[in-house]
């Protein structure tokens, strides 16, 4: 269930989507936040940078982990317009997020229910709290509306 808390970062994760969208990109953007302080943040950027990995999940935990002095972001919350895919999912249980917050589901490759659930592969050493659905619709709409644009 999502609190107050909740929807206050998932505005501003999608302030950044809408910037990755002025860019050109697929609006996504993240924000990482520890004991209720942002910490990193990070939009969709692999058109720009040309790197396939520059998702907004990736771009906020490295400068978190700039931030921090640590490639271990423990007890920090990620909050993500969109489900994450495999990669994010892989880097965030690598890092050690205490909790992902994500908006829209991605039935093609969302990595946390749904196409598939990273989670529920018992071999990782480290699981985290996720919440689904907090501003659902807002990023949808906000996907939607660009996938469209791009098509005309």
């Amino acid at each position: 269930m999502a609190t107050e808390t909740d929807i206050k970062w998932m505005r501003k994760a999608l302030e950044l989507a809408r910037k990755a969208e002025a860019a050109g990109e697929v609006p996504v953007g993240a924000v990482i936040v520890k004991d209720d302080q942002l910490i990193a943040e990070g939009w969709n950027q692999p058109i720009t940078s040309f790197d396939a990995t520059s998702h907004a999940e990736i771009m906020a935990m490295r400068a978190a982990g700039k931030k921090l002095n640590n490639y271990r972001l423990i007890d920090t919350i990620m909050y993500v317009t969109l489900e994450p895919c495999s990669m994010c999912v892989g880097a965030m249980i690598h890092a050690r997020v205490s909790k992902v917050v994500y908006a829209a589901s991605e039935p093609r490759t969302g990595a946390l229910g749904g196409a598939f659930d990273l989670l529920q592969a018992n071999q990782h050493n480290h699981v985290f709290n996720v919440v689904s659905g907090v501003s659902a619709e807002e990023s949808k709409s906000l996907l939607q509306s660009f996938f469209q644009s791009r098509r005309k």
